[in-house]
């Protein structure tokens, strides 16, 4: 009896042992293993699509199945480069009608996504459409179109982002150009500011009400009443009394 004691004990050592060596196999590899690997999982997923593109299924999930075991061995099962192969695979599986494997799939790159980006992202809505039109697939139409009200809700925040970014951008460019003495390309850049500007925040908000100030002092720089004047008339209460030599705006 003690022998087997024993003997399960060196087992219970080895193969704890053993594991505990996997648990830290990603970080003991060197970044020339995880390039080498990375290119090696990526020709396996190009495999991959090439298979599925000659309508063969079955080849297709190989290559892909291959390439994210290796994925899931160098980076984890929580990176985005397996969250891209999770979700292709997925993909595939409802193309095959195997709407149990693509579900559990494509809510693993939704998690991976969403936990990593955040809910503001081009990829993690694209899980959120994938999701959507699996269930779709599948009749359960209530959960598709909660999944792809998400998906628009995202992609409108996204392209809210990058117009204020724009904004931003003809903003900065105005002021360079404006300190360079380029007066009138900076008039059209901050006015571009201002078309987005009002746009997304509406005329009396502080950002807009800058760049109405930035017009209106470049205008009075060049002499242009007329047009300093036809902006200041949007500037609001606080800065209601606009004075322009030879004149008083007073902007109603």
């Amino acid at each position: 009896m003690r022998k087997v004691t024993i003997l399960m004990f060196i087992i219970w050592i080895s193969t704890g042992c053993s594991i505990s060596n996997i648990g830290r196999g990603s970080a003991m590899i060197s970044p020339q293993q995880k390039e080498k690997s990375l290119r090696e999982a990526n020709l396996l997923n190009n495999q991959g699509v090439q298979a599925y593109k000659r309508g063969e299924y079955n080849k297709a999930i190989t290559f892909y199945q291959k390439s994210i075991l290796i994925k899931e061995q160098v980076w984890g099962t929580e990176d985005l480069n397996t969250a891209t192969s999770y979700n292709n695979l997925g993909l595939l599986y409802k193309k095959t009608g195997d709407t149990k494997k693509a579900l559990a799939y494509i809510t693993k790159a939704l998690y991976i996504r969403k936990k990593l980006l955040g809910k503001a992202n081009s990829s993690t809505a694209e899980s959120f459409n994938n999701l959507g039109t699996l269930y779709a697939s599948m009749g359960k139409k209530n959960k598709a179109i909660a999944l792809t009200k998400e998906t628009i809700k995202i992609k409108e925040s996204i392209v809210k982002k990058e117009r204020i970014d724009t904004a931003v951008s003809y903003n900065n460019l105005a002021v360079l150009q404006e300190e360079l003495g380029n007066s009138e390309e900076a008039i059209k850049n901050y006015k571009k500011s201002l078309a987005l500007n009002l746009s997304l925040f509406g005329e009396e908000h502080n950002i807009t009400q800058e760049n109405y100030k930035n017009i209106v002092s470049l205008y009075f720089a060049l002499n242009n009443y007329s047009e300093a004047k036809a902006y200041a008339k949007h500037l609001i209460k606080d800065e209601r009394i606009i004075k322009l030599d030879p004149f008083n705006v007073n902007a109603q």
